[in-house]
């Protein structure tokens, strides 16, 4: 007796083998978008702070907040896309710099001398470090400023009055003596002690200092602040207050930290919104809806696939994951091994997501490998010239559309297939495209941020995982 599938049976596994088929077929199709050749080409963006801009999609039984990004475009237009391009991928240079050196040395990057919910999001191609910004109400009453949101740092600091050295920022530099809420972290409090080095002045306040890789630093006393996001106030935020800073954080007032450390925001706020945030960001030349970035429990989408965070022994900040290999063209890169991305026990090599760094660097035998396959899948587009630190361009003026092979990251328990648009990208406004890949000589690969424009990525710490949504800023 044979027995009967029922239909609802049979449409699961026919959408299943579709999806599947999809996912690692061997080429999809890019609708090529040169860069825009005048600033004009960008739409302005709000970057109000009222309610009415901003959008929840927090429930009673998911708590949290999620607000629209904005993308820094905006706020330069006298500046060309192409000149855009050039910064992001200069600032982007300093950064895997930096966090190449954060994590080839000793994890004691916080030194003091003795005598250390969502909001609006701006991407920072011209404000200096940082690739994302936020709009953050400080003190009591609410004073609003810019402040860098960097997956790859804890600390969060800001600049304050009486500035012994500030750099130029584009609000006013916080003054406490304003605030309500301001209040200093004395000496030899569990909350001092939670800093790598704490120092102490004669008024026995604590200190903090943080040094960058790329030579940027700020030091200040250790302090409690309150922190508005949207209407939600988050009190007696521990944060560094900065009379001596120095850096490429041009615009921004400070940073906040979004790293696994004890003292970053998530970390800090755990109770509030449970150790969970996520963004969406989006190609805003391609796209018309809004990036976002939520925390909380409704941080977390239901069609993520997660993959498990590691844990470095030296440096406990950036978000480790398992890369196992990639598949270009619907098979897998034979010269790729997971041997290519494990992180040792001593804490050298691995794979960090960071939303800080633009395009995704692997060890150089690793992306020799995935170039040469990729090279090979689109041998029928016509080459062109290399392009700053991309060697793999292909020229597509005149094309409505072409097939490129596919690419898909294979992680632990989740395959990310990347749209096309994430891997070929426009470099000018002429049709030329490069393979968005580069080779580091490095240890660390970092998975940059235009592979995942589209995805939501979720960082849950409380279950230590990275998870990955496609199509997730709808």
């Amino acid at each position: 007796m044979v027995a009967k599938t029922s239909p609802f049976t049979f449409i699961f596994v026919l959408l299943t083998l579709l999806s599947l088929s999809t996912a690692f077929s061997d080429f999809q199709t890019l609708v090529p978008r040169p860069l825009p050749t005048s600033p004009s080409s960008l739409a302005p963006e709000s970057n109000e702070d009222s309610d009415s801009f901003f959008s929840s999609e927090a429930t009673e039984s998911e708590p949290g907040l999620a607000l629209h990004l904005h993308h820094l475009d905006s706020l330069s237009l006298s500046r060309t896309p192409e000149e855009l391009f050039h910064l992001r991928l200069q600032r982007d240079a300093l950064r895997v710099n930096k966090l190449s050196l954060l994590a080839a040395v000793s994890p004691n990057v916080s030194r003091a001398s003795g005598t250390g919910f969502s909001s609006s999001v701006i991407s920072g191609l011209a404000q200096g470090s940082g690739e994302y910004f936020t709009r953050i109400g400080v003190g009591t009453p609410p004073r609003y400023v810019y402040m860098v949101l960097d997956t790859g740092s804890d600390i969060v600091w800001l600049q304050c009055a009486p500035c012994k050295n500030c750099y130029s920022q584009t609000d006013p530099v916080f003054d406490p003596v304003k605030s309500g809420s301001f209040s200093k972290v004395l000496c030899r409090t569990p909350l001092c002690g939670r800093l790598e080095s704490p120092g102490c002045n004669q008024r026995q306040t604590c200190l903090y200092q943080v040094s960058y890789g790329d030579g940027s630093y700020t030091t200040g006393e250790f302090v409690t602040e309150t922190l508005t996001f949207r209407r939600t106030k988050v009190e007696r935020v521990a944060l560094g207050c900065g009379h001596d800073n120095e850096g490429l954080f041009v615009g921004a007032a400070g940073l906040l930290g979004l790293g696994r450390g004890g003292l970053s925001f998530p970390s800090q706020t755990g109770r509030t919104f449970n150790q969970k945030f996520s963004y969406c960001l989006v190609d805003r030349s391609a796209s018309s809806k809004p990036s976002s970035v939520v925390f909380g429990n409704s941080a977390v989408s239901r069609t993520a696939r997660f993959t498990p965070l590691l844990t470095n022994p030296r440096l406990d900040t950036f978000y480790y994951v398992e890369l196992l290999g990639i598949s270009v063209g619907g098979r897998p890169v034979s010269g790729i091994s997971p041997l290519h991305f494990k992180l040792d026990s001593t804490g050298n090599g691995g794979v960090i997501i960071d939303c800080g760094t633009s395009v995704t660097r692997l060890n150089r035998p690793a992306y020799i490998a995935l170039r040469d396959a990729f090279r090979a899948g689109a041998s029928s587009l016509k080459s062109a010239a290399e392009f700053s630190l991309f060697d793999t361009c292909y020229d597509l003026s005149g094309k409505t559309t072409v097939k490129v092979p596919t690419v898909v990251l294979h992680f632990r328990n989740a395959d990310v297939s990347l749209p096309a648009s994430n891997y070929l990208i426009p470099v000018d406004g002429s049709g030329r495209f490069c393979f968005a890949f580069a080779g580091t000589t490095s240890g660390l690969s970092i998975i940059g941020n235009i592979q995942q424009q589209g995805f939501r990525v979720v960082y849950d710490l409380a279950g230590s995982r990275v998870g990955f949504s496609p199509r997730g800023c709808a």
